[in-house]
């Protein structure tokens, strides 16, 4: 887009999710904001471990050690997900050495400048979400989907130690910054713990260790006055929304359609009303041309009808995505749903 003349150099610099520049790229095209628009507390760890290069290869790739201990391959022009080689947190004395007392919780881990700033902001314009944390994606991330089912068949009790560990740190934090007296619009999670054929993690074993855990932070944001509770969760989903709808999470997102064709209607058939949604937009659409694009607003209008349900592109815009549909798309959406 940059070479077609659509954006300029300046105009991509510093990009970040959710940050002014992503704002201002948002604008240009016609979206009105990026739901990952909120402000949380830090939950990983603290402080994180020395990033390093373990080994160093002749075709340029490198065995890299980042701040959670996970050794990836770094090569060289590769933009993708980096493949993890080794990992650290492998058994109780890798926990209480290095990762225990680094997920403990302290005032330092909520940026109080920024809330004393969201308390005297003007009246926004877009929704803010108030992050409340990750029960298991930043865990996996950490031990890495591998790690974590050995660790799990190996030693239950200390797969189970982490998770309590990690989610007491998320309701420590968001139960800070409610008691700082700033305002949210809705609260919101993280995880990414699914791909194409489902999760990555035995639903038996996120009800029964997870579920709580939810159960917990949802009641205490809601006794704040947020009803809307929404996830960010990748791929698959369908066998992990029981537990989440039934322990306060009402909204999915980002309700990839990718290859197995993710939408909202048979979920509400399924929970009813009180489930919502973002996303569900089929963004191959901009690869293509208008006729596309406005086969998918029609697919989408019909989704809409059912109620809260906000419509919306999944993660990145693809490389192969005109600029021109883009727009069209915004316009478009504006004209039908205005």
């Amino acid at each position: 887009w940059v070479s077609q003349g659509h954006v300029r150099e300046e105009d991509i610099r510093g990009w970040g999710d959710g940050n002014a520049v992503d704002m201002a790229l948002n604008g240009k095209l016609g979206f009105d904001f990026d739901w990952q628009n909120m402000f949380g507390g830090q939950d990983g760890l603290l402080p994180a471990m020395e990033r390093k290069v373990v080994a160093q290869f002749p075709d340029g790739s490198r065995h890299i050690r980042d701040g959670d201990g996970v050794t990836y391959v770094s090569m060289p022009g590769a933009g993708s997900i980096p493949a993890h080689v080794d990992y650290l947190l492998k058994d109780r004395a890798a926990w209480e050495e290095h990762y225990k007392w680094r997920y403990q919780w302290d005032g330092r881990r909520v940026n109080r400048a920024g809330l004393e700033a969201l308390q005297v902001a003007p009246p926004r314009e877009n929704p803010l979400g108030l992050y409340c944390g990750s029960l298991y994606g930043a865990i996996r991330n950490v031990m890495t989907m591998e790690g974590g089912c050995y660790l799990l068949a190996d030693d239950e009790e200390l797969f189970t130690e982490i998770i309590d560990t990690v989610a007491d740190l998320c309701y420590r934090n968001v139960q800070a910054i409610l008691e700082s007296g700033a305002t949210f619009d809705f609260a919101h999670f993280w995880e990414d713990i699914c791909f194409k054929n489902g999760p990555l993690i035995s639903p038996s074993v996120f009800e029964q260790k997870m579920g709580p855990h939810y159960r917990r932070i949802t009641n205490l944001v809601r006794a704040h006055g947020l009803d809307i509770c929404s996830l960010d969760c990748d791929g698959k989903i369908d066998a992990l929304i029981p537990t989440w709808f039934r322990n306060g999470v009402n909204t999915m997102f980002p309700i990839e359609v990718g290859t197995w064709d993710a939408s909202i209607q048979p979920w509400r058939e399924q929970y009813g009303k009180e489930l919502r949604g973002v996303g569900g937009m089929n963004k191959t659409a901009f690869a293509r041309d208008r006729v596309a694009v406005d086969t998918e607003i029609e697919r989408l209008r019909r989704l809409v009808g059912l109620g809260g349900y906000i419509p919306c592109p999944d993660h990145r815009i693809a490389p192969d995505a005109e600029w021109d549909n883009v727009r069209y798309y915004c316009d478009r959406m504006r004209q039908v749903f205005g």
